[in-house]
């Protein structure tokens, strides 16, 4: 079949390569081109973390008890601009829902899913195309601050056990040991022994874009307005009309009012994520370490280190406040040791399309079975990426997956 994809970021570029397999011609459409990171794509500044081990959901009855106190600071790990709050009031009451215990536990089964089969996609993937060298497998840390929060933290290391994540709570002197730019100011931490992480999400990004394109993928640059349902399936685009067998739409957070002209009417918001990255200063950490009770990752990218993460709900049109991102950038300085100074830095803010119930849209839409939705990942598009591929082109063939897709459906809300 010929298959239009709308959106070339990681999950569309993912797509295009699990549909190039079952022998479909792709046409790749995007206003880009490929994901840059100037464009506040999370595929292309995100902290390049495959985080297959993160199986518990954003919302929790703990988090919706600290909300309040944190979003008394605006420069904390989790913000509201005031002027996108009455906007932003329905998801976070579906967040508060989203919180009751059995809905906690029906995401999780559902997250560990998608994340048990992440990384041995990521892997065959890039091992297929000889794109390998881009994947790092050192682990990755969890800092932990008080003795409550290693306390805290038990409770999920047993449940990540039970699904067979490889992970292990071990003392900040052994942290220190894997990373001697650490500050001795740690109660403990979190080691996943078998997390990956990548070279850089624009550079891999760009690489498996480009290996589409030599397997035979088109890219097509084109703004999409809408979709069309009646009769044979099709794009609207500024560049005219396209028509398909089949349409996949992974726009990211532009997917909103996309569904929403297909009838599907989706709590998608956008957690802006903030990050400083400094290209060349590499050696100072050598794998992805992650400050739990401070909502910030710093990554040993290839191209330089960078330090960036919480959440701001602002939606997409007000201007980044990097205020944020110096926030970030003071904390990781009392964290680690010897971190350049933050004015040689490259500042970046992006849009993390994100549900409150912490899955994503995989599925059909309610206006026809051959339009079909891969978006809404969150903090873990990169690391679903594959998986999302996967589980579109069963659907495309009309085949069952390997997995329920009824929690990622659009009509679920």
């Amino acid at each position: 079949m010929h298959i239009l994809i709308a959106g070339a970021g990681i999950i569309g570029t993912a797509c295009a390569h699990a549909l190039l397999d079952e022998g479909h011609t792709v046409t790749l459409i995007d206003p880009d081109g490929s994901a840059r990171r100037a464009s506040g794509a999370p595929s292309a500044g995100n902290a390049g973390w495959i985080a297959h081990g993160d199986i518990m959901p954003l919302a929790s009855p703990k988090m919706v008890l600290q909300a309040p106190r944190m979003l008394l600071d605006p420069l904390g790990p989790l913000a509201i601009r005031p002027a996108h709050l009455l906007a932003l009031l329905p998801w976070l009451a579906r967040l508060a829902w989203a919180a009751r215990p059995s809905a906690v536990e029906a995401s999780t089964r559902a997250l560990v899913a998608l994340q048990t089969r992440a990384l041995p996609l990521w892997l065959a993937r890039t091992r297929a195309l000889g794109l390998d060298k881009h994947i790092h497998r050192r682990g990755g840390l969890y800092m932990l601050d008080t003795p409550a929060s290693v306390d805290s933290a038990r409770a999920e290391i047993r449940r990540q056990q039970q699904e067979g994540i490889s992970v292990d709570l071990i003392t900040a002197d052994e942290a220190r040991q894997l990373e001697p730019a650490l500050r001795d100011v740690f109660a403990g931490a979190v080691f996943h022994a078998d997390a990956a992480y990548i070279s850089d999400p624009l550079w891999l990004t760009t690489a498996l874009f480009d290996a589409a394109l030599a397997r035979g993928a088109v890219s097509r640059r084109a703004q999409v307005r809408a979709l069309a349902a009646d009769g044979k399936p099709a794009l609207l685009t500024d560049d005219g009309v396209l028509e398909a067998d089949a349409i996949v739409l992974a726009t990211g957070i532009w997917s909103k009012q996309l569904a929403a002209g297909l009838g599907d009417l989706v709590p998608l918001d956008t957690e802006r994520g903030y990050n400083v990255s400094f290209g060349g200063t590499t050696g100072l950490i050598s794998r992805p370490v992650a400050f739990k009770d401070h909502g910030f990752v710093a990554t040993a990218l290839d191209s330089g280190l960078r330090i960036g993460g919480a959440v701001e709900f602002g939606g997409i049109k007000a201007a980044p406040n990097h205020k944020r991102t110096r926030a970030l950038y003071d904390s990781a300085n009392r964290f680690i040791a010897g971190l350049p100074a933050f004015e040689s830095g490259e500042l970046w803010m992006g849009f993390r399309p994100s549900l409150p119930d912490s899955l994503p849209v995989i599925g059909h839409s309610r206006a026809s079975n051959r339009i079909i939705y891969a978006f809404g990942h969150g903090h873990l598009g990169m690391t679903q990426s594959h998986v999302t591929a996967a589980l579109v082109a069963d659907m495309i063939a009309q085949r069952s997956s390997e997995i329920d897709l009824k929690p990622f459906s659009a009509q679920r809300f």
